[in-house]
């Protein structure tokens, strides 16, 4: 009898044992944090640039996340290049350089898998957005080595901040957008896994349906932030809602369903909110595009299709700051409900990137300050069922 009891207290030990193991490996795992010290931590790696910005990420094929930006004096010099960092069992790798283009800054990298399994990295060059060109590189061994560079087909950017959406046939339906003059929205789709590219567009909102509410209204009115210390990096200060209609950019594409298709796309307008435009045709011909009832402090945001069919909308719940960044979720991906703050103090926290990992979990990158790339990892039973 003894032995029977000490048998079932050895049983119920070692089940704790375990218990305990997985909670801390998997909070030991998860990743979350800062990818790398801000240099206003005191502690910052050697080469950590002052300026980092517009993040992007994967899950790869053994599990790791790979994660890249922009980085460098600040947006637009031309030392800025697309540095890298990848998650591994817990621990990120120092940052190194992907791609730098000669004597001209990068912007806006975006990392995603093509249907044939290759990693790809497309980002934009230039002086300006109103002047960039697209360029992309590939790896066949997941960000280990990777290819030389090579430029894309005139009239053709590539993804333009988000991950495009990759259809289960392997087409690629990518948001692309272009800043010169009126602000328009553009779709580029390839059937050969990237190797050509048809375009759609341009999208953007009718000027007659840029009606502002009283809250955007109110944002128009407040008084631009001083520009600060040029030391620091918080980039405090306000974005109010344009005086006209300039028009829409970076459209996250995200199925809802069947042949429909529906893009979330980053507004500077008179309205203030999100934009969003439809297709039915996996992505070969779309509507204009109308707004959502959620402010958009003309700043990036991005969005995912859970695997449950529920869509996710990462952006700033705000008219005219760059704070607070929330987490709402949709079942039709028209009525959202805002279920998390990722942050709300002071400064921005802004252009954020999400997937959903193999395992359910919901990854999220953005910019944190401007100072650093922040990543957080948060189970899929903490998004509700809404």
């Amino acid at each position: 009898m003894y032995k029977a009891i000490a048998m079932k207290l050895l049983v119920r030990v070692f089940a704790w044992i375990c218990c305990v193991g997985f909670v801390c490996a998997y909070g030991q795992d998860s990743g979350t944090g800062f990818l790398f010290p801000p240099l206003s931590s005191g502690n910052a790696l050697p080469g950590t640039q002052r300026d980092n910005h517009a993040s992007t990420l994967v899950e790869l094929k053994n599990g790791d996340i790979l994660v890249a930006w922009f980085a460098g004096t600040k947006e637009g010099a031309p030392d800025v290049a697309i540095y890298g960092a990848r998650l591994h069992y817990g621990t990120w790798s120092a940052p190194i350089e992907l791609a730098r283009a000669a004597g001209v800054a990068c912007w806006n990298p975006v990392l995603f898998h093509t249907r044939d399994g290759r990693l790809w990295l497309y980002y934009k060059f230039g002086t300006h957005p109103s002047t960039w060109l697209g360029a992309r590189k590939w790896s066949s061994d997941e960000g280990v080595t990777w290819s030389a560079s090579e430029p894309l087909p005139s009239g053709i950017l590539g993804p333009i901040k988000d991950k495009p959406l990759v259809l289960p046939n392997g087409d690629i339906v990518s948001g692309s957008s272009v800043e010169n003059g009126k602000w328009t929205a553009w779709i580029e789709r390839s059937a050969d896994n990237g190797a050509t590219w048809t375009h759609f567009g341009p999208i953007t909102v009718p000027d007659n349906l840029d009606v502002p509410g009283a809250a955007a209204l109110a944002a128009a009115a407040h008084p631009a932030a001083p520009a600060g210390n040029p030391a620091q990096s918080v980039h405090t200060k306000v974005y109010p809602a344009a005086k006209s209609t300039i028009g829409i950019i970076q459209p996250a594409v995200v199925s809802l369903g069947g042949h429909h298709l529906r893009f979330y796309a980053r507004s500077h307008t008179r309205s203030a909110r999100i934009a969003v435009a439809d297709s039915h045709d996996d992505g070969a011909t779309w509507t204009q595009a109308r707004f959502l009832n959620l402010p958009n402090p003309n700043s990036g945001i991005d969005a995912v299709r859970l695997r449950d069919g529920c869509i996710l909308l990462v952006f700033n719940n705000s008219y005219n700051q760059r704070t607070p960044l929330n987490l709402a979720v949709s079942r039709d991906g028209e009525h959202f409900h805002i279920f998390k703050t990722l942050e709300d103090g002071p400064g921005q926290y802004s252009y954020p990137a999400i997937v959903q990992a193999a395992n359910g979990d919901v990854l999220i990158t953005y910019s944190w300050r401007r100072e650093t790339i922040k990543f957080v990892r948060l189970p899929l039973r903490d998004v509700p069922q809404h």
